[in-house]
């Protein structure tokens, strides 16, 4: 189920939050604060999990299955004496083995019937459906285990309690990934405001309108020129594959960030506060600063469960601490997608980081003319994106060939150019930190002015009304982070 489909917007959604609220004002028995919020806690995790099921009964008991392992694997690591190193091993591997299989068999079956010389499907193996967000689920299970075994959380003993924490609708299937200790407390006693419940609308209508009206349209123009490379890239040019490139670029952010947003906001309407997921990232100085701002929760995960334990930066050689960066950036590309590109594209991350911790980075911190940083950080982040988008390594390097052909093919950009296009990119290019600091200097002068307020809000619906629009008419809607 989409944020953006209608089912979501006219029936899910309005039934949870007015579910949610009823809730609060029925009389309990025991009328107390925590006696309420278990009665919600019970109604959303229904409410996730009727909106998981919507994709599939059969990628809900996989779910289910990473709950109940984890759960259980938490209750016996906190009771047991002796063992406790085995049983969490066996916690982890079997979270590993679901994501592998999932997510990698058919990949690996695939390369041992290309090294056999067989057709697809020649070893007569059924492909295995990959469950929409297993990915961010599975990872958010282990990060409890993890820092449960490491004594760095409390075990929860409530069924229901850790099944909220894991199903919950929001941030369910395209994150951003919730650590069990930033949600905890929340879980067990929040406060619903109404200034929080505005605010949670006005962050999911901004997430909307991203989504909608720039990734979605920019989409449309992207699919059709990878349509193209696909079947032949000599038909286009160098300005066909700049501007493919490019609005790529803008559509994976928008689609990704704006789907962040509208599950923080969502977060926000039901009680819960979710932690940041981008930091305006195209408006980076190096690499290093990119990853710090890019899909924030993931680096962290990376940062906290992979990267320090393998000994980060205080090692006793440099050599182990640019191993350490190429296996968090190996791991990076592999958990975005069973695909040799994303590899590549993960060690493409982890070379540049590297060579940036060599001494690169030195000369960009140092380097007064801050415009050639950013033009060297979102040429190289613009690349990698082309390995991110193609279907195979082939497809991706003959792009980036025709971005330095200089040749006039049959296609020019005005085939995959519409008026609405244009205005997305425009809008694109406005809103991916640019403007930033005068907004926020002249919000903060503005912010006792009711009126602004007021239009602000007027905007709000505008822009949510004509999402809508959008969607009615059957504008393109896909989600580039559901196969992850």
């Amino acid at each position: 189920m989409l944020f953006s489909s209608m089912i979501f917007l006219w029936i899910f959604l309005p039934a949870v939050l007015i579910g949610n609220a009823v809730i609060g004002f029925i009389p309990f028995r025991e009328d107390t604060h925590n006696k309420r919020i278990a009665v919600k806690n019970a109604f959303l995790l229904i409410a996730s999990l009727i909106f998981y099921a919507w994709g599939g009964i059969y990628y809900l008991f996989l779910m289910l299955a990473v709950i109940m392992i984890n759960f259980t694997a938490g209750i016996m690591i906190e009771r047991a004496e002796r063992g406790r190193k085995a049983l969490f091993i066996i916690a982890i591997c079997a979270n590993i083995a679901l994501l592998f299989y999932f997510k990698y068999f058919n990949l690996l079956v695939n390369t041992i019937e290309s090294l056999k010389g067989l057709d697809r499907g020649g070893l007569g193996l059924k492909e295995v459906v990959l469950p929409i967000g297993i990915s961010f689920y599975i990872f958010q299970a282990m990060s409890y285990t993890i820092d449960l075994y490491r004594t760095k959380t409390p075990v929860q003993r409530s069924i229901c309690k850790f099944a909220l924490y894991v199903a919950l609708f929001p941030q369910l299937i395209a994150g951003p990934i919730v650590i069990y200790n930033d949600i905890r407390k929340q879980i067990d006693s929040r406060v619903e405001t109404p200034e929080k419940f505005i605010s949670g609308i006005r962050r999911f209508c901004y997430g909307m309108a991203k989504k909608v009206l720039i990734a979605n349209v920019l989409a449309e123009a992207v699919d059709s020129i990878w349509e193209v490379a696909a079947d032949d890239p000599a038909k286009f040019g160098a300005g066909v594959a700049w501007f493919g490139m490019m609005a790529y670029t803008f559509q994976i952010f928008y689609d990704f960030s704006g789907y962040s947003d509208m599950a923080i906001g969502l977060g926000r309407m039901l009680g819960f506060d979710f932690k940041e997921n981008f930091a305006s990232p195209y408006m980076s100085l190096s690499v290093r600063e990119f990853w710090r701002r890019w899909h924030i929760s993931l680096s962290s995960w990376f940062r906290d469960y992979v990267y320090i334990p393998l000994g980060g930066s205080r090692t006793d050689a440099k050599w182990k601490v640019y191993r350490n960066l190429l296996i968090v950036f190996l791991l990076t590309g592999i958990w975005h997608g069973a695909n040799y590109t994303f590899f590549v594209w993960g060690l493409y991350y982890g070379v540049l980081i590297v060579a940036e911790r060599m001494g690169l980075g030195r000369l960009l911190d140092r380097n007064r003319f801050k415009l050639i940083n950013w033009l060297y950080t979102i040429i190289i982040v613009m690349v990698g994106w082309v390995f991110f988008r193609s279907d195979n390594i082939g497809q991706a390097v003959n792009y980036i060939g025709r971005l330095f052909a200089f040749v006039r093919g049959e296609y020019t950009v005005l085939n995959f150019m519409t008026m609405k296009t244009i205005i997305a990119f425009i809008a694109a290019i406005l809103c991916m930190g640019i403007l930033d600091r005068p907004v926020r200097a002249i919000s903060g002068k503005l912010r006792e002015n009711r009126a602004v307020y007021a239009f602000e809000y007027c905007v709000q619906l505008l822009l949510l009304g004509y999402c809508i629009i959008s969607i009615v008419s059957g504008s393109y809607n896909p989600f580039i982070y559901f196969q992850f």
